[in-house]
């Protein structure tokens, strides 16, 4: 358990400063096809954010059950099986409730299951040796942020399209232009709380 570090301290640092997409870099692929649409971007940034947040609590529960039986060495397994669970159910529930959503996120909904933003999150809580409400915090944090990013990106892409970008750049390249930026604003946020 990590004492030092409070809730609120925990939330603040997974969403801006050491936010699970642009302080680490996971979960890039879903990232960078989704945001070229602010409402598959909403859809899918909701759908990660609930999925870390499910996943990590999960995750935490069936790792401390694992080091009592002392199994520990099955929980890359376990996170996997609990991710796919979730996803699988979130992925029904998507389907019932907007087939518009779920046809414009189209495979990535699927693929949020590989996303390794989401088994990072699981694995960084096991290493960091959290406690169950920093687990949870952490996941939610993680998924706020990656959620704030991607809207971040796929505006940010919308005012790109009308501005006169050199035809070298078009594409991927302005893309991950603006991506590091984004990611240096972010980390920008460091040393605005002091932990204590």
């Amino acid at each position: 358990m990590t004492p030092a570090i409070t809730p609120f301290s925990l939330l603040f640092a997974s969403i801006f400063t050491s936010n699970i997409l642009l302080a680490n870099f996971l979960g890039m692929c879903s990232f960078i096809s989704i945001s070229k649409d602010m409402k598959s971007s909403n859809g899918l940034g909701l759908a990660v954010t609930m999925v870390l947040t499910v996943t990590t609590a999960v995750n935490w529960l069936i790792l401390q059950l694992l080091q009592t039986l002392g199994l520990v060495y099955l929980r890359y397994i376990v996170f996997i099986i609990v991710i796919a669970a979730v996803v699988q159910m979130l992925e029904m529930i998507i389907d019932r409730v907007s087939q518009t959503l779920y046809m414009n996120l189209g495979i990535f909904l699927p693929l949020i299951t590989v996303n390794c933003a989401i088994l990072g999150v699981s694995l960084f809580m096991e290493i960091r040796n959290y406690s169950f409400i920093q687990s949870v915090v952490y996941g939610l944090g993680s998924g706020l942020g990656w959620w704030l990013a991607i809207m971040a990106l796929s505006a940010i892409r919308k005012k790109v399209e009308k501005a006169p970008v050199p035809p070298g750049l078009k594409g991927a390249g302005i893309t991950m232009i603006i991506i590091g930026f984004m990611a240096m604003a972010f980390i920008g946020f460091g040393g605005m709380l002091q932990v204590q």
